[in-house]
């Protein structure tokens, strides 16, 4: 009984000085580090782009409903809009570098779109430090920003339409 032991903790020993000769880090298929690569399909880009159609329909959504909230109507919103950003920087990861060329002024006139949508929420606090009521301002931003982002939809469903989203 010793003897076997023995010779199982003498295996156990030459594995674990053998295993990291054999054993290759590099191999393993966990998750990559951040950023996660991006996969330039067809699928994927028309994925994403129904992703931020999607977000874009879901903010109209959130500036038509919350003025009826009695709490927590700005900070959904604001939620929605930065939602709406995000997905629109995850569709542009999925786009191809020619992609990119061919549509960067275009683009980056989405990106300035945004950033205009962005405003409506500095113009808001601006109408409560004026002294306009809180209700009426609120309504008013999401007003604008509702309309605002039906046209910023209608021109990336343009644009992506000009630079082949989707397209092998």
């Amino acid at each position: 009984m010793k003897g076997i032991s023995t010779k199982v903790l003498v295996l156990a020993a030459l594995g674990l000085l053998i295993e990291p000769a054999v054993w290759n880090p590099s191999q393993l298929g966990a998750q990559p580090p951040w950023p996660f690569p991006v996969q330039v399909t067809p699928d994927s880009q028309r994925n994403a782009l129904n992703n931020v159609r999607s977000q874009s329909s879901w903010l109209q959504n959130a500036t038509r409903t919350a003025p009826n909230y009695l709490t927590g109507a700005y900070e959904m919103v604001w939620q929605q809009f930065q939602m709406l950003r995000d997905a629109y920087q995850g569709f542009k990861a999925t786009l191809s570098p020619r992609q990119l060329d061919a549509g960067a002024n275009e683009l980056a006139e989405l990106e300035a779109g945004l950033d205009i949508l962005a405003e409506s929420f500095g113009n808001f606090q601006q109408d409560l430090a004026t002294g306009q009521s809180g209700a009426r301002a609120f309504r008013n931003m999401c007003q604008v920003l509702g309309r605002a982002t039906a046209i910023w939809t209608q021109e990336l469903n343009r644009v992506s339409v000009r630079v082949r989203v989707g397209w092998p």
